[in-house]
């Protein structure tokens, strides 16, 4: 897996896989985590993604110490805007938190410089211009290399993107929204857009958070799934009775291809001409393995047509689903 790729509009090279690491320092120990991150490297990933909130900061110090030895080999990405403790001031893209914090994930990552740094979520109390201001002045003292969006809706990407011009400096180069075969609602606005500003994208969840890895067959709840622990995130987005029928269905075409329905769903987001690569965030070796099978599945009409008939271009598995996290924003009512 040569890192061939063009990560947006900017000279950096990467791998069509990006490395998550989401559970180290939590699900996944140290030492753990760094057989993973061996194999990675072994199988050509140089891209790896962490952020400042993923356990309480741990992700972030355990991957600097794995890319220490080789820093300059690897395009590091990490996040900020979600909540780091309850100080009120210690979330969102402020310009006074931003200057706080990517320090501080500097720290952290014992580097000196984040090769892309994502806006991890919108902040709608901070206007987006101050945002940019910030993230120039980051820029321009050399902290950060690149910008990246996560979780943002396309208008605020062009938004992002109409200040970056203003301010002089590189638009955002990637994008890191979520996608999988169940939820596909990217594909009416968004992915377009980073089409258009030449954003590249790079999907998080390609497995809907395990539900796709068939896993959850049956009535099956493996005592070591997120499921099981009752992770917020799962319960609230994907493990659903819709969502769980629908992935029935790819999982038994992707067996009956003959292909391990981990990496058929990550062929699937990989597949789609206008996403560069995707982010498998292995929590073991063996989930990894699954993972790195996905860059070798020749995708087909027939397989594009299976997935189509369980949910169709721009939908979701789930008829009017709202994500919690990320409401609706055009009918504010006291």
């Amino acid at each position: 897996m040569t890192p061939s790729l063009r990560l947006g509009r900017s000279g950096l090279l990467v791998s069509p896989l990006c490395l998550g690491t989401m559970t180290f320092g939590a699900r996944t120990d140290e030492r753990d985590a760094a057989i993973i991150y061996a194999r990675a490297r072994e199988a050509g990933i140089n891209f790896i993604d962490t952020a400042d909130t993923y356990n309480s900061g741990k992700s972030e110090e355990i991957v600097g110490r794995l890319v220490a030895s080789e820093r300059d080999e690897i395009v590091l990405a990490t996040k900020a805007s979600n909540p780091f403790g309850n100080n009120p001031n210690h979330r969102g893209l402020s310009r006074a938190w931003l200057m706080t914090e990517v320090p501080r994930s500097l720290k952290r990552l014992g580097t000196d410089r984040i090769d892309v740094l994502y806006l991890h979520k919108e902040d709608p109390l901070t206007p987006l211009e101050e945002t940019v201001r910030a993230l120039e002045d980051l820029v321009r003292g050399g902290l950060i290399r690149y910008i990246g969006v996560s979780n943002h809706k396309a208008w605020r990407v062009a938004e992002i993107v109409r200040y970056c011009d203003q301010a002089n400096i590189t638009r955002p180069v990637v994008c890191q929204p979520y996608y999988h075969a169940l939820n596909r609602t990217i594909e009416v606005e968004l992915l377009p857009a980073c089409a258009a500003y030449d954003i590249a994208v790079f999907p998080y969840s390609p497995l809907a958070r395990g539900v796709l890895s068939g896993k959850y067959s049956g009535s099956s709840v493996p005592a070591d799934s997120r499921a099981a622990v009752s992770d917020k995130r799962i319960l609230e987005t994907d493990f659903q009775p819709e969502s769980l029928a629908a992935a029935e269905k790819i999982v038994a075409h992707a067996k009956a291809r003959g292909v391990n329905p981990s990496a058929f769903a990550i062929a699937f987001v990989l597949a789609n001409p206008m996403v560069t690569g995707a982010i498998a965030g292995p929590r073991t070796l063996e989930q990894l393995e699954a993972y790195l099978e996905a860059v070798d599945v020749v995708w087909t009409a027939e397989d594009e047509a299976a997935v189509e008939a369980v949910v169709p271009a721009g939908a979701h598995a789930i008829p009017h689903y709202v994500d919690p996290q990320y409401p609706v924003e055009g009918r504010p009512f006291a």
